[in-house]
């Protein structure tokens, strides 16, 4: 398949720069992904389309306030660091800017508290590998001098760094939010329980891959980078019960989905902590969802690949359309979709 296949035109003004004060109140487009059949409504209608005896798995991932603004100690001139991947504590992966002006033994000041020192450069790319000397616990030296990672199409600076956070967040590893969760409020997760829905959690981290626009010409051609997940044995037990009695299993973003569709070994999901490097594209048959929460993705992105295979480009690209002829918000902070 060709990557053009999965382009599609968004006017200027539609990308979401801010949450909603309330975070139930965005717009919900209800996709019937066998007839392409739409419905608009507000998110917290969603408990209008589950079901006594669903089950919804949610991504508990927190994200870890990775952008670092520091100055290199030999010059003082600025540096911006992105730590993609965390090897240890104090050894992460990262991006550097200005990149070319960084050589293998430069030293950085983030803060008085913080320092590193660039220890390698993949070339290839462009990631270096940083140590970081901290005085103190690193971690919290993070939350304090860290900014969010918010993607390059968000250009307004939050007004609160849990603004970037679902509700439920509570493992902290993601560079990235696991946005598909944004919707959803306390309340509203309490009172989709007193329906009769399950919710359980799983973690994913969320790492770089997860948002890297393709960039070869055929979909296929694509390779993931790997990402870390963890699901629980109590938690494994109660999703392949939901298997066995043809439950139906309703995944809250791409994250979660591919978790559960990384974990399946001969139709059992097998509990434990192990990377995916899982690209689902179009011809992909899904062993575990059966319905999908998500949110309005960019074009020739992993995420549209995966609700593309999940649903069919076409009644995905037309819901789209539809989406921004009725003004929808899009990307991080927009509006979601339901696929049924």
């Amino acid at each position: 398949m060709n990557i053009k296949f999965f382009d599609y035109d968004l006017p200027n003004g539609y990308i979401a720069q801010e949450p909603l004060e309330k975070r139930d109140q965005s717009k919900l487009m209800v996709l019937e992904k066998e007839s392409g059949e739409i419905q608009h409504t507000k998110f917290l209608h969603i408990i209008d389309f589950l079901q006594p005896g669903d089950l919804l798995v949610l991504n508990n991932s927190r994200v870890l306030p990775v952008r670092l603004y520091g100055y290199k100690k030999s010059t003082g001139g600025k540096i911006e660091a992105l730590l993609i991947r965390s090897l240890s504590d104090y050894q992460w992966k990262a991006l550097l800017k200005p990149g070319r002006r960084i050589h293998c033994g430069t030293k950085i000041i983030f803060s008085p508290q913080l320092e590193a020192e660039v220890f390698s450069k993949d070339e290839k790319e462009g990631i270096y590998l940083i140590n970081m000397q901290a005085r103190g616990n690193f971690y919290e030296i993070l939350q304090d001098i860290g900014k969010m990672p918010t993607p390059p199409y968000i250009k307004k600076d939050l007004a609160k760094s849990s603004f970037y956070q679902t509700v439920y967040a509570s493992q902290e590893g993601s560079i990235a939010a696991p946005t598909a969760g944004f919707h959803f409020t306390e309340g509203l997760l309490k009172d989709i329980e007193k329906k009769g829905v399950k919710i359980l959690f799983l973690t994913l981290h969320i790492g770089r891959g997860t948002f890297e626009k393709i960039r070869v010409n055929e979909v296929e051609n694509h390779k993931m980078k790997s990402e870390l997940y963890t699901i629980s044995t109590e938690n494994a037990k109660v999703i392949n019960h939901a298997i066995q009695d043809n439950c139906r299993i309703v995944g809250v973003g791409t994250s979660v989905t591919r978790a559960l569709e990384s974990s399946v070994i001969q139709n059992k999901v097998v509990p434990g902590t192990h990377w995916t490097d899982l690209y689902i594209y179009p011809g992909y048959r899904f062993k575990v969802i059966k319905a999908l929460i998500t949110n309005f993705h960019l074009p020739r992105s992993t995420p549209l690949m995966l609700v593309s295979a999940f649903a069919g480009r076409k009644h995905i690209l037309n819901s789209y359309l539809e989406a921004i002829q009725k003004e929808y918000r899009f990307y991080s902070f927009g509006d979601a979709m339901f696929i049924i």
